[in-house]
């Protein structure tokens, strides 16, 4: 065997395997190359695109828990009011309810006074009377001076 021979056979056959590959098996390899490019491509933009929204949803998570703690805060300061108006309500209420009271009192005092002012006439007039007819005993005519006793005890 000649070594020129066999290296040229060796050459041919090279030349149809690099052929057959470039013709054959090299676009098979590339489609699937060019394929997973695409495919981490689109996982990346995918990626990308997660990184924004999550990204988005921490700014509305932010947001949305500012305008809870704005909301609570109004709720509170309007539950705050509320019972500021109740507990003033109360004290008008109690100041008017504590005048009625002291009106009626006032007045019962008023009547029980002018009650005891009555009851110490009619005594007065009792007792006026019983010295009256003690000193008048000795006259026999008493409705003649009933008028008088009576004028007596309308003045005390």
């Amino acid at each position: 065997m000649n070594f020129n021979a066999t290296l040229i056979g060796q050459t041919f056959a090279f030349v149809v395997f690099v052929w057959f590959t470039m013709k054959f098996v090299w676009p098979l390899l590339l489609k699937q190359m060019h394929d997973r490019e695409t495919r981490i491509a689109d996982g990346l933009a995918a990626a990308d695109k997660g990184q924004k929204a999550l990204e988005e949803a921490a700014v509305r998570h932010g947001e949305l828990v500012e305008e809870g703690k704005q909301h609570a805060a109004e709720i509170i300061s309007q539950a705050q009011r509320r019972g500021d108006e109740i507990v003033d309500e109360s004290k008008s209420n109690a100041k008017s309810e504590g005048q009625r009271l002291i009106h009626a009192a006032e007045a019962e005092i008023e009547r029980e006074k002018t009650q005891a002012r009555e009851d110490l006439r009619k005594e007065v007039a009792t007792l006026a009377l019983a010295g009256v007819e003690q000193i008048l005993m000795r006259e026999i005519n008493p409705d003649a001076h009933n008028d008088i006793i009576t004028k007596l005890s309308s003045e005390l």
